[in-house]
């Protein structure tokens, strides 16, 4: 058919070409083969938006009915740009406007004639005719196409001449991705479908703003797999994924032989697929999947020593043959000074959840350690038990009942009988250090297990339980036994940073978010996000939402929404004071009476603005660290994601510097890593953001033994904030002789 007969075919017939069908027909009854699809236009376009692409009869029937359909309520010029818009032109391109990008980096209106030719052609034939893969077909119907547009009046000579001259230019232009964000691209895409439905979700050219940003996302990500890489290799090396021959009994496989295997890997994150091709004592040459040889040095193998189970290790090589042998499949990844480093797919899982705890802005989410390994986004979805992060919360609602910072409760252990279950109960501290008489301003920071459950205790559980829910937990994941004082509710990190968020902001439950605006292809917003924020000014009831006042006494137009005040900003403050502690300790260190905190590896960060808490589950399955300034709130998870698995124990590794870590792994050891490695990201060029103290709290000098008034001013005494009516009235009358602590800040360093 020619080009004008088709044009004309076009716009002449209703949606279908009753010749072109019963052509077909004769040819499968006479061949038996499907060789001709007597599609039209209409048809395509009808298959395109709502049938497979299946070789079916029944299928032809629907487009053959869906086509005079669309002909009834659409002009030909409507169904010719659908069209044009939809198709697939190769390379992942679908439609004209997305071909010009993908081929030309360009917008459709700036191609050349010689380059919308080339598109022209492409229908055809997408892969056959491809510029880029097959530049002499490609260029050879582009030819033709310009000899049709000659023909038909549609260009001159001089324009015909011009652009067959044209060479080709075609390349491939990916898509500019920014950062590659897998878990929370996900959680768009759910959201819009939620939002749209699926067929207006993916076909509608939506643009969509995320809350997050990038450098801090891309932070994140590093961090999580950083510390999950870590905590692999001090429990020693695993072993090679595969063996491609055996060096006593079998003939090595040749470079092109080892290379088709390698091409089947799917290769993970970071990761790369090598072989062993052969092993010195401190050194071993592998065949990356890439076809590049490099040697592995022995600073970048000695850390294998062999993992027995996931409490104990091998001893510490001192060969690389004790390591690898040739033939082995093994996985390694680049060092920062881009040496490869032999390394394995991590078996434990993180998740890393950073909020604004103003708004609830989420500024970076991982779900996990690869998204093509696994989808399942644990910061979201993953409920675990949250170990001592659970704490914090118990301890603000001691608060509330009317316990102080400075309030002196017993650390020794405990021993209960339960009836229900024959046995007695003892929780312990961990580790099992009991001090005897402890302020909570320290149990909190030093997370001892038995003043928890004593708080618990003298709140009560049911109201404990109900001042959980304040923090937007789920009332079915606080489990009401005094086991909750420990921890024994699951929450996922989102929900456990969003909790936290409340000791960051002053007391008010934000709504975490990340859709910051939606715009259609035309750039007209559709949503813009106004979350409700921790409002901290005066603030004005118009119209059932609030205004703030600013300092001209003037009304701002446009409204802000409060989030809830769920705690009052005593409680806030003083909660967030404690966790200051558990990062930078106490005591002096002077008179041997120094403490730290079981948070203390944050203060690598230098910053005095920070607080945190530390969690560990029994048997440490689960393994927490949360903590924030007053801008930036971020919780760490790391386990197996078999809930039963413990993390284990790792020994020291004597071919590594002191600086390792080792023994029971724990929130301090397994999760916090991850979070200073995050932290020092999210948090750089940025000025410290302490929490201020709020009106309405009071600072009096204290006996650290006692928790009385205090004349001393000394090491045996520091200021302590209380809430107004709940200091302590008597002084100490004489100074014991056993001082547990004092704190080094000085008064003036307090305000």
């Amino acid at each position: 058919m020619h080009f004008s007969d088709r044009r004309q075919s076009f716009y002449d017939h209703l949606g279908i070409d009753p010749i072109g069908i019963v052509r077909s027909a004769v040819v499968l009854i006479s061949t038996g083969e499907k060789k001709q699809g007597a599609s039209t236009i209409t048809m395509q376009l009808a298959r395109n938006f709502f049938l497979t692409r299946e070789k079916a009869y029944i299928r032809k029937v629907k487009e053959i009915f869906i086509a005079l359909h669309i002909e009834n309520i659409l002009t030909k010029d409507e169904i010719l740009e659908l069209y044009l818009n939809k198709i697939e032109l190769g390379n992942r391109a679908f439609g004209i406007g997305a071909a010009a990008q993908v081929y030309y980096g360009k917008e459709l209106k700036d191609l050349t004639l010689a380059q919308m030719a080339m598109i022209a052609g492409l229908p055809k034939a997408p892969s056959a005719l491809n510029p880029i893969r097959n530049p002499t077909r490609a260029k050879a119907r582009r030819n033709v196409v310009l000899g049709r547009l000659l023909t038909e009046d549609y260009i001159t000579q001089e324009q015909y001449n011009e652009a067959t001259s044209q060479p080709i230019t075609a390349y491939f232009h990916g898509a500019e991705i920014d950062l590659y964000a897998p878990y929370i691209s996900e959680m768009v895409r759910a959201e819009m479908v939620s939002r749209y439905g699926v067929d207006k979700a993916y076909n509608s050219g939506f643009k969509i703003f995320t809350s997050v940003e990038s450098k801090v996302q891309r932070a994140a990500q590093t961090a999580l797999v950083n510390n999950l890489h870590n905590y692999d290799m001090r429990h020693g090396f695993r072993g090679a994924t595969d063996a491609l021959w055996n060096p006593e009994t079998q003939p090595a496989l040749t470079e092109q032989q080892i290379l088709s295997k390698l091409k089947a890997v799917n290769e993970l994150g970071t990761l790369k697929a090598a072989v062993v091709l052969s092993v010195n004592d401190k050194t071993a040459t592998v065949l990356l999947k890439n076809g590049v040889q490099t040697t592995l040095t022995w600073n970048n193998l000695k850390w294998a020593r062999k993992y027995i189970t996931r409490y104990r290790q091998s001893f510490a090589p001192k060969k690389a043959t004790e390591i690898l042998t040739p033939g082995m499949q093994i996985w390694v990844r680049k060092n920062e000074d881009n040496s490869y480093l032999l390394s394995q797919i991590p078996e434990a899982s993180s998740a890393i959840v950073s909020l604004d705890p103003h708004d609830g802005r989420i500024k970076a989410i991982v779900g996990g350690y690869s998204f093509e390994q696994s989808q399942y986004n644990r910061a979201v979805q993953a409920k675990r038990q949250v170990g001592s992060n659970i704490k914090p919360f118990i301890y603000s609602a001691a608060l509330e009942k009317g316990y102080t910072l400075a309030s002196i409760l017993n650390d020794a252990p405990i021993n209960q009988w339960d009836k229900s279950q024959g046995v007695a109960w003892r929780p312990k501290n961990s580790p099992a250090v009991y001090n005897g008489p402890i302020r909570i301003r320290r149990a909190l920071a030093q997370s001892k297990n038995v003043v928890s459950v004593r708080l618990l205790r003298g709140v009560g559980l049911q109201r404990t339980a109900e001042h959980l829910l304040k923090f937007g937990f789920k009332n079915d994941d606080i489990n009401r036994s005094e086991s909750l004082a420990l921890g024994s509710a699951s929450i996922t990190p989102l929900e456990l940073a969003r909790g936290m968020s409340t000791f960051a902001n002053g007391g008010h439950l934000i709504q975490p978010y990340f859709i910051s605006e939606i715009q259609d292809p035309y750039g007209e917003v559709l949503f813009k996000t106004n979350p409700a924020i921790a409002c901290d000014e005066e603030l004005f009831p118009i119209n059932n939402e609030f205004v703030v006042q600013n300092s001209d006494d003037e009304i701002e137009q446009n409204p802000v929404k409060c989030a809830p005040r769920v705690i009052s900003k005593q409680n806030a403050f003083l909660i967030a004071e404690a966790m200051h502690s558990a990062i930078w300790g106490g005591g002096s260190w002077t008179h041997k009476t120094g403490w730290t905190g079981t948070g203390w590896r944050a203060q690598a960060l230098e910053r005095r603005d920070l607080s945190g808490k530390t969690g560990t589950t029994n048997d440490s399955v689960d393994t927490w660290f949360s903590g924030f300034n007053r801008n930036v709130m971020t919780s760490v998870w790391v386990g197996f994601d078999n809930p039963g698995n413990s993390l284990g124990r790792s020994t020291y590794n004597n071919n590594l510097d002191s600086t390792q870590i080792s023994g029971g792994e724990s929130g301090a050891k397994t999760a916090q890593p991850a979070w200073v490695e995050f932290m020092k990201v999210a948090l750089e060029g940025t000025p410290e953001a302490p929490i201020e103290p709020p009106e309405g709290l009071v600072s009096i000098r204290i006996d650290l033994a006692t928790g009385l008034l205090s004349h001393k001013n000394d090491y045996t005494s520091r200021f302590e904030y209380f809430d107004k009516g709940t200091a302590p009235t008597k002084y100490i009358l004489s100074q014991p002789t056993d001082i547990f602590e004092e704190d080094t800040k000085t008064e003036e360093e307090l305000f």
